[in-house]
C-alpha cells in the first residue's frame, strides 16, 4: 500500500505522537509498504524507508521563544495568517491549520496514495480531500479529558484563555464523527471517544501501542537502589507529577530515593515550583532528550517506575518499563488499569491524585526485592505478548485495507 501518514507535530522523544509516527511507519514498511509522512514542526525522527514531507507551519511555539511574533515576512498565504490570528486571540492554531496544509499538499498528490491516515489532528482540512481517496484518523485519547483536568485546576480568567485554548476540540469533534473508522489505543479511549466525541462505538477500533522489545529489554547491570523513574511529557496536571513529587518527598524522610523525571519542564512552572517548595531539589534529577537506547537503559537501572497520571488514554511509558523487567505504581485511571493488567501482577494500583496511598505504595515495593523480581518478570512477558509493533502495524493494515474496499464499492456503486 502507499501510505501518508499525518501529523501536526511530532517531538521525537517526549510525547506519544512522535513515537507512534515513528514506530508506526517503522513498522508499516519492514511490512512492505510504502510510506510517506507529512508532519509539522517539532518533526519526527524516522527510520530508514520511510520518507519525510515537511509541511512547516510558523512553529509559534518553539523553545526558546513560545506565543513568538513573527515578522511579517514569515507570513506566506492565508493559512499563516489565520494561524498567527488563531494564536493572538488565545487559541491553539495547529490541527487545523495543519490539516489545511496538508490537504492542500494531497489534493495535487492523491494519485500517489492508497490511503491516508492522519494521527490525532483532525482538522477541517481532511473533510476536503477527494471523497475517493480513503481517510482514517488515530485518536490516542480525546484532549477533552485534559480540557476537564486544566479547567478543574484553573482559577480566575485563567479559566477563560483555556477554553479558548481548547476551542479547537469543537473541530475535532466534528470531524471525527465524519470519518468512516477511528482508531484508537484502548477500551477506555474507545468510550471517551463515544461520550465526548460523539462517534458510534462500532466506527471505533481499539488497536494498542507497541514497543521495541529488542531495545526496550532487562539490563545485566545492577539495579540503582532506592531510585524510582517517571515520565511526563507536559507540565500540566493530567500526568500527576505533583502527587509524585508530593510522595517523594514523605519517603526520604524514611530512606534514601533518587526521582529520576524524564521531562521537560516549563521553566518556572508547575514542576520546577513544586521541587523548591518540597526541597527535594537533591533527590530529583532531570532528563531529556534521550534516545529510545538511552530512556530504555535508565528505565531498566530503576528498581520502580511509576506512572501518576491522573488520566491516560493507553500510557506507553507504562509499557516501556514492563518490558525493561521494572515493576510499576500506577495510578487507577483511564486506560492505566487496561495496560498493566491486574492489581499486583506487573503494577500496583493506587487512587489517583493520592499522595499518602502513591508514597505507601512506592515504600512497599522498594522494600521487597522478591515482589519486584517476580512483578517484572510478569510486565516482561505481557509486553511480548500483547505490544510488539509488529502486531500493531498488521492490525493497522488490516484496518487499510478494509477502508480501501469500502471506498472502492462505494465508487463501483455509484458508477453503476
Amino acid at each position: 500500500m502507499r501510505i501518508a501518514l499525518l501529523s501536526y507535530r511530532s517531538k521525537p522523544h517526549c510525547g506519544g505522537q512522535g513515537v507512534y509516527v515513528r514506530h508506526l511507519s517503522r513498522g508499516l514498511a519492514e511490512l512492505g509498504h510504502r510510506v510517506e509522512v507529512f508532519s509539522g514542526q517539532p518533526y519526527p525522527e524516522l527510520d530508514d524507508g520511510v520518507e519525510l514531507t515537511r509541511v512547516p507551519s510558523l512553529d509559534l511555539y518553539r523553545e526558546p521563544d513560545p506565543f513568538r511574533t513573527p515578522h511579517w515576512r514569515e507570513l506566506r498565504d492565508p493559512i499563516d495568517a489565520l494561524e498567527v490570528g488563531i494564536m493572538w486571540t488565545a487559541g491553539f492554531p495547529e490541527p487545523l491549520t495543519f490539516s489545511l496544509r496538508a490537504a492542500r499538499l494531497l489534493r495535487r498528490r492523491a494519485a500517489d496514495f492508497d490511503i491516508v491516515h492522519d494521527n490525532q489532528s483532525l482538522g477541517y482540512g481532511l473533510l476536503g480531500l477527494p471523497r475517493d481517496l480513503p481517510v482514517v484518523a488515530t485518536v490516542h485519547h480525546p484532549i477533552t479529558q485534559d480540557r476537564r483536568l486544566d479547567l478543574a485546576a484553573a482559577t480566575g480568567t485563567r479559566r477563560l484563555t483555556l477554553r479558548r485554548w481548547y476551542g479547537f476540540l469543537r473541530m475535532q469533534a466534528r470531524v471525527a464523527r465524519r470519518m468512516p473508522e477511528v482508531i484508537t489505543v484502548s477500551e477506555s479511549s474507545a468510550r471517551d471517544i463515544a461520550g465526548d466525541f460523539g462517534v458510534p462505538r462500532e466506527r471505533i477500533r481499539v488497536i494498542p501501542l507497541g514497543v521495541d522489545g529488542q531495545t526496550f529489554r532487562p539490563r545485566e547491570t545492577p539495579r540503582v537502589s532506592g531510585r524510582i523513574i517517571a515520565m511526563a511529557s507536559a507540565d500540566t496536571p493530567l500526568k500527576g507529577v505533583r502527587t509524585l513529587l508530593e510522595a517523594v518527598a514523605k519517603l526520604r524522610t524514611e530512606r534514601d530515593v533518587e526521582l529520576v523525571l524524564v521531562a521537560r519542564p516549563t521553566p518556572g512552572g508547575p514542576t520546577e515550583r513544586m521541587i523548591d517548595e518540597l526541597a527535594i531539589g537533591d533527590a530529583v534529577r532531570i532528563v531529556n532528550g534521550l534516545s529510545d537506547e538511552e530512556l530504555a537503559t535508565l528505565l531498566a537501572s530503576a528498581e520502580v517506575a511509576c506512572v501518576p497520571s491522573l488520566h491516560e488514554g493507553f500510557s506507553l511509558p507504562a509499557v516501556e518499563a514492563m518490558a525493561c523487567a521494572t515493576p510499576l505504581v500506577v495510578s487507577r485511571a483511564g486506560a492505566i488499569p487496561e495496560v498493566v493488567g491486574p492489581d499486583g501482577e506487573c503494577a500496583d494500583l493506587v487512587p489517583p491524585g493520592d499522595t499518602e496511598a502513591l508514597a505507601h505504595a512506592l515504600a512497599a515495593l522498594l522494600e521487597d526485592p522478591r515482589r519486584r523480581l517476580r512483578m517484572g518478570e510478569a510486565g516482561r512477558a505481557r509486553v511480548i505478548n500483547r505490544y510488539i509493533w509488529e502486531s500493531v502495524a498488521r492490525a493497522t493494515v488490516d484496518c487499510y485495507a478494509e477502508n480501501i474496499d469500502r471506498v472502492g464499492t462505494a465508487r463501483r456503486a455509484t458508477a453503476c
